[in-house]
C-alpha cells in the first residue's frame, strides 16, 4: 500500500476527522513505513495497524525527542522475520 492508501486507515484508527492534518500525517506514514522497510520488513507485511502505531508515536512525541513506542519497536522486529508467504495468509 502506498501512503495514500494508508491515510483513511490511520486516520480511522486514530480518530482523525477531517482532512486538515492529512499532510502532515502522510509525512508521519512515510517515515514510518520507510523505517519499517529500513529494518527490513517486507512491504506485504506492513499493515495498517503498526503504520497506525507508528504514527501515533510520532505525532505525540514531535514537540519533543520523538521516539517509537516499545510495542512499535516490538511488533517491527516481529514483522521483520515475517516473509511474504506469511504476509498473504
Amino acid at each position: 500500500m502506498t501512503a495514500e492508501e494508508f491515510l483513511p486507515l490511520v486516520k480511522n484508527a486514530l480518530g482523525i476527522t477531517g482532512n486538515y492534518q492529512d499532510e502532515t500525517v502522510k509525512g508521519y506514514i512515510l517515515e514510518t513505513m520507510e523505517y519499517l522497510e529500513d529494518a527490513g520488513v517486507q512491504k506485504a507485511c506492513i499493515t495498517p495497524g503498526i503504520v497506525a502505531r507508528g504514527v501515533s508515536d510520532l505525532w505525540h512525541y514531535g514537540a519533543g525527542e520523538a521516539h517509537f513506542s516499545e510495542y512499535f519497536m516490538q511488533r517491527a522486529v516481529q514483522l521483520a522475520y515475517k516473509n511474504k508467504e506469511d504476509a498473504d495468509g
